[in-house]
């Protein structure tokens, strides 16, 4: 592609950074990395002055370059279309709403909160479209005065060309075509002055040179009025693509009751950002294969805005857990130790500074039991496995796992095991598992009457992390006395 691709991610900083937020953003990052000369601006749209904070933009930043989604313009980095903030614009709106209303494109609207719900009210119960009805359109002076004398502040609205349509092609759901009548004189300023969405994005987009603007459904329905808006001024329209609402796997619209919604939730919970770009991707995006895995070099390389799909994308949870847990087994067990640790101070495991010698064992514990977790917070569902030399047998499983236990050929198994790992010179898992089979020979047993019962006496588990390793985590003496607690208490 010749033309130089200039996307933008523009949000509203009024609350934790939302999942599809973020879902947004990398589709305009991919678009804008497959071309050489492709662009990403980070603008931040601000003119909520009573909702936005720095604290929002802040989480915003961070959790983009967490994902990995780095801009070429915009807030922190500059450039030459800036600045990149609404609410330092406003001399720019001005100079647009000015020359609006020098051209008879907008008008100056006094109506009063009250009068706008009446007239709505009253054409809803009509049946009717609850457009703005023109009161204002053609005010004389002598009006204009008599609503200022009584100190009305007037917003400014735009005049929407009458009887025609506002058509454009959208690159997920083709050509799209909307009736102007249905549109109406929208508010472009409010009262106070300060730009409406649908007019200050308009010039922004323009101003900055953006070529696409790929952005969530939810903002289909704007786009008329911004189409009218941009051809009023004279400014070229950008390319649009609307990527689909994601929804819960009850198929409504994803919110809190779904679980967590916000980037940061799942950063805290120990997620990586390579598995959450990877689902990401592909919420809405279907690969030219059956390929579910994808490093970001692979999603630059394959991603096309025509695989978006025009239905709703479905945030399984399960499937980011599967994406997840794939990259958490080929992660550094440092990582994931690192990841850990917080989970593991909560839930009341780690009490104060660890030593150097505790935490190198933290980390051959995290080793044995990292392909067990989908993400880091689980952690603390296999703590006790290592936290706790006083084994209990409970759950679902206890009564069998005694009933191991008691069998008349266990106590020989652990005696010998007993003695076998007392002679290894080193505790590990080279050492620990050619003991184990030796048993299965010496004694003539099964396998499961070796290996289940040790783990049963160890951890109170009748499953878990593989035994050798965990054995030579644990170590020879934290081993031999739980193992000689348990069998007390269960055989006395």
């Amino acid at each position: 592609m010749s033309e130089e691709i200039r996307v933008r991610f523009a949000p509203s900083p009024t609350g934790p950074f939302h999942i599809g937020g973020a879902r947004s953003a990398l589709f305009n990052w991919l678009l804008a990395k497959k071309y050489q000369n492709g662009k990403l601006i980070l603008r931040i749209e601000d003119t909520d002055r009573a909702r936005s904070t720095k604290e929002s933009e802040e989480n915003i930043k961070e959790a983009l370059k967490w994902l990995g989604i780095t801009w070429d313009e915009g807030i922190d980095v500059g450039g030459e279309y800036g600045p990149y903030r609404q609410t330092e614009r406003l001399d720019i709106y001005k100079e647009y709403t000015d020359r609006l209303i020098a051209e008879g494109k907008a008008y100056y609207c006094y109506c009063t909160d009250e009068e706008l719900e009446a007239e709505r009210k009253s054409l809803m119960e009509k049946n009717e479209m609850p457009i703005y009805q023109g009161r204002c359109r053609h005010l004389t002076e002598e009006q204009k005065a008599k609503f200022i004398a009584e100190g009305r502040k007037p917003t400014i609205r735009f005049r929407t060309p009458e009887n025609g349509q506002i058509v454009f092609d959208d690159l997920v759901r083709g050509k799209m075509c909307f009736e102007s009548n249905g549109v109406g004189d929208f508010v472009i300023v409010k009262s106070d002055g300060i730009p409406v969405y649908n007019y200050a994005v308009v010039i922004d987009d323009a101003s900055m040179k953006i070529t696409h603007v790929i952005r969530a459904e939810e903002h289909l329905s704007n786009t008329p009025r911004q189409v009218v808006l941009y051809e009023a001024l004279g400014l070229k329209v950008p390319t649009f693509g609307h990527i689909s609402l994601i929804l819960g796997k009850d198929k409504t619209k994803m919110s809190k009751r779904h679980g967590a919604t916000s980037v940061e939730q799942y950063r805290k919970l120990g997620y990586l950002p390579e598995a959450i770009v990877n689902f990401l991707a592909l919420l809405g995006w279907a690969p030219n294969s059956e390929q579910e895995i994808f490093s970001s070099e692979e999603l630059i390389q394959e991603f096309s805005m025509d695989r978006v799909a025009k239905n709703p994308a479905v945030f399984d949870i399960d499937k980011l857990n599967w994406i997840n847990a794939h990259y958490m087994k080929e992660a550094d067990p440092q990582l994931i130790t690192d990841l850990a640790v917080p989970h593991l101070v909560e839930a009341g495991y780690i009490k104060g500074e660890l030593t150097d010698e505790g935490k190198a064992k933290l980390k051959e514990f995290v080793a044995v039991v990292q392909d067990h977790l989908s993400y880091a917070a689980q952690i603390v569902d296999y703590a006790g496995i290592y936290f706790n030399d006083d084994v209990v047998i409970e759950g679902e499983d206890a009564e069998e796992a005694k009933a191991m236990l008691l069998d008349e050929e266990i106590p020989a198994v652990i005696a010998l095991f007993k003695e076998k790992l007392n002679a290894l010179e080193i505790v590990d898992a080279t050492g620990v598992k050619p003991i184990l089979k030796a048993i299965t020979k010496e004694l003539k047993v099964g396998g499961k009457k070796v290996f289940m019962p040790i783990r049963i006496a160890m951890t109170g588990q009748m499953h878990g992390p593989d035994l050798v390793q965990l054995i030579a985590v644990l170590g020879r003496e934290r081993v031999i006395q739980r193992i000689d607690k348990t069998m007390q208490s269960v055989r006395g």
